[in-house]
């Protein structure tokens, strides 16, 4: 991980973004991160991780729910696809 003040980071932006393809790059101002420069792979594998935990989350909360439940097939069958 690197850290670059804003000044610096507007200075060498270029050699900034490609560290980023190796490590996040923090952006402080006052010594206070205010922004991380990452690159498109990590972001799509971070966005891809959220849309998992999500989909969990979702999985468990039907999972603890009372409502009634409709069976695949039937849904598949309401939807003209049997």
């Amino acid at each position: 991980m690197s850290e670059l003040s804003v000044t610096d980071a507007r200075a060498e932006l270029p050699a900034a973004i490609k560290k980023s393809q190796k490590s996040p790059v923090h952006i402080l101002k006052h010594g206070e991160p205010v922004a991380v420069l990452i690159s498109p792979t990590l972001y799509r594998e971070m966005l891809e991780a959220m849309e998992e935990l999500e989909d969990i989350e979702a999985f468990d909360q039907a999972m603890l729910s009372k409502e009634k439940t409709i069976a695949w097939d039937d849904v598949k069958r309401e939807l003209g696809l049997l």
